[in-house]
């Protein structure tokens, strides 16, 4: 059984929906900035990529507003989005042929943090019963399985920024084991100071304050990375059940995908291990790679180990890479899927986006990285890399749908 992507849903701090987003990534069009949702003065990292221009009350029931993070917010609308861009009518199908997978890497910080705001200076009454549940890792598998009447088999992955990428390898085992249809991806925001000291304590974030310079992956001036929210939600589906439905072959093909753990973080090791057996997994060599989109995290020692990745697996300026999460900033669980979904849209219309605010790249990591204009190029098959904290890998390979596979086997593979 075949796993295409169907629909997709975005939401991120460069454009809400899937063509809005991708137009502005063409254009270069960056979303990070200074934090607008509380004053960053007192703290050491001032930018992140912040989406604007979202009203949830203008996309979601009001009963569920008080019941939800704004994460949840974003990932049911996402959701909704990929539904219909996929043409699905929930009702219409079997609730135990649909399934939901959701990465994440925070839960509800926001909603926590109000919530223990109230706890200490009004007592424990007045924190909402909501907070059981909105604050945890798995609320929006639940939320949108509950939206949708989805009664088949879900779950979270909780890889930080490999997560996205994780979540919609576990919907294709689903796929490969008989369910039609499942709803994947990842979608965060801790963009509030309980979230945001959390992730300064990381170490990694960028001080910069020149949004257009902050976040270089791969520059010669990197020095941290710029955080953001959102991602992106996909429809999952085997490619028979798609064409039972009347549909043609969507956005493309999820070919193969492979997961590493790095007992030693930042070696690089874990990441050059997924990437060879995620090619592997779709029985294609890297000669057969048309673009890449690098994990990028805008770390000088991190950047290094994965530039020595390509450079093995493709040799110097071998193949074109890209980092388009430039513009958004890191997305946490919403930065693999995200990915993803440009990676198809690059397959689809031909073009490789930019990477921006590097002004030049390291010259120690001989990589062909895709700076100032997008470039026009025939493409068939992307690489999507993605590295979380504490040492997570995770590589996916995915097709444009013009690409014939062979039937696959299913994957009886816990």
């Amino acid at each position: 059984m075949t796993a295409v992507v169907t629909g997709a849903g975005v939401l991120a701090p460069n454009g809400l929906g899937v063509e809005d987003y991708w137009a502005a990534t063409l254009r270069g069009e960056s979303g990070i900035g200074r934090i607008t949702r509380f004053d960053p003065a007192q703290y050491p990292a001032r930018l992140a990529g912040e989406i604007s221009g979202y009203a949830p009350e203008e996309h979601l029931p009001g009963k569920l507003l008080p019941q939800t993070d704004h994460m949840t917010r974003l990932a049911l609308t996402a959701s909704d989005w990929a539904l219909a861009d996929a043409g699905v009518e929930p009702a219409a199908l079997p609730e135990f042929g649909m399934g939901v997978v959701t990465a994440s890497a925070s839960g509800g910080f926001e909603f926590g943090q109000r919530e223990l705001e109230k706890l200490w200076s009004k007592g424990p009454q007045h924190v909402s019963a909501y907070q059981s549940f909105a604050w945890f890792y798995a609320v929006n598998t639940g939320q949108i399985s509950i939206r949708n009447g989805m009664r088949g088999p879900s779950g979270v992955l909780v890889s930080d920024q490999a997560g996205g990428l994780d979540a919609l390898a576990q919907a294709r085992r689903h796929i490969r084991r008989g369910t039609p249809l499942v709803v994947a991806g990842g979608v965060d925001s801790a963009l509030c100071p309980w979230g945001w000291v959390a992730q300064i304590a990381g170490g990694r974030l960028s001080r910069g304050t020149d949004p257009g310079s902050a976040y270089q992956p791969f520059g010669a001036g990197a020095d941290g990375f710029v955080p953001g929210e959102g991602g992106a939600i996909l429809i999952v589906e085997d490619a028979a059940h798609a064409r039972e439905r009347g549909l043609g072959p969507g956005y493309g093909t999820i070919a193969g995908h492979a997961a590493a753990f790095d007992p030693e973080p930042g070696t690089g090791a874990a990441l050059h291990r997924a990437a060879r057996l995620a090619l592997a997994d779709a029985g294609l060599e890297p000669a057969d790679v048309d673009v890449v989109f690098a994990d990028a995290y805008g770390v000088p020692d991190l950047d290094r180990a994965e530039a020595a990745v390509l450079r093995e697996l493709f040799g110097p300026h071998g193949v074109p890479v890209t980092a388009p999460k430039s513009m958004t900033g890191r997305l946490y669980s919403g930065a693999g899927s995200l990915d993803v979904v440009t990676a198809l849209l690059a397959l689809r219309d031909g073009v490789v986006p930019p990477t921006t605010g590097v002004a030049a790249v390291h010259p120690d990591h001989e990589l062909d990285l895709v700076l100032g204009d997008p470039r026009p190029l025939s493409l068939r098959t992307a690489l999507v890399l993605a590295r979380g904290e504490g040492g997570f890998a995770s590589a996916m390979v995915v097709t444009g749908p013009e690409v014939p596979l062979p039937e696959e086997e299913i994957d009886e593979r816990p």
